[in-house]
């Protein structure tokens, strides 16, 4: 019995066991450090990303990471700000999604909702009814939406006057190497303000596009969220 255990193992590993492992090595070490599918369980990001979301990541943007590790073998560029990227909190290791709101050297402050940034206060506008009626009818009456103007780009930020979070924060200096993370839903967003900035090497990569979205199952596809780029 032992003998022929050992000639059916032999057999598998001879034939396509030996490819399949390999297949699976590849595939995975490619979603590791080159581009992965990211699903978006909660509202951090609205209205810029909704829950149902499947994002994909370049993790190739910035760096070559070693796989399945935050090793950098090369690096090209840093990410700037504006950017939406993916990275593991330093609070407790989960992977995040968030904007890149401050760089190194940076100082960044918030007074009542409002950023300022290295002195400065950023700019808001009206946002696009276009981007707000993708928050459910019955919701966007407790919210106010707001255009964001991070240089080089401007996006969608959601507040919740309502809500009991951090509006208000002193000024804080980013240190060299780390970036301040924040959700554009800013008043439901567990991110800088509470864990603090977040080491580069901890930035796996850039979320580029939203490639499907559906609302609840994949019986309710969000058509018109396909294949959006994010920004």
């Amino acid at each position: 019995m032992k003998n022929k255990w050992k000639k059916q193992l032999s057999t598998f590993w001879s034939g396509w066991g030996f490819s399949l492992i390999v297949t699976l090595l590849i595939a995975t070490s490619f979603r590791s450090a080159v581009a992965d599918l990211n699903d978006i369980p909660s509202g951090s990001m609205e209205p810029t990303i909704l829950i149902g979301d499947r994002i994909l990541v370049n993790k190739l943007a910035y760096d070559l990471k070693v796989p399945y590790t935050t090793w950098h073998l090369m690096k090209w560029s840093d990410p700037e700000r504006g950017d939406i990227v993916i990275f593991f909190s330093p609070k407790d290791g989960k992977r995040l999604v968030k904007r890149v709101v401050g760089l190194p050297g940076d100082t960044v402050a918030m007074l009542e909702n409002q950023l300022f940034i290295n002195g400065r206060f950023v700019k808001y506008e009206p946002l696009d009814k276009e981007v707000t009626d993708q928050i459910e009818l019955d919701q966007q009456l407790h919210h106010l939406f707001f255009k964001e103007s991070l240089a080089p780009n401007k996006h969608p930020v959601m507040l919740t006057p309502s809500s009991p979070s951090l509006h208000s924060f002193a000024p804080v200096n980013i240190p060299e190497g780390k970036y301040f993370m924040m959700g554009d839903n800013r008043d439901n967003s567990f991110d800088s303000r509470f864990f603090g900035s977040v080491d580069r090497k901890l930035i796996m990569g850039r979320a580029i596009k939203v490639l499907i979205s559906r609302k609840g199952s994949f019986l309710h596809p969000r058509w018109g969220r396909f294949f959006r780029d994010l920004s």
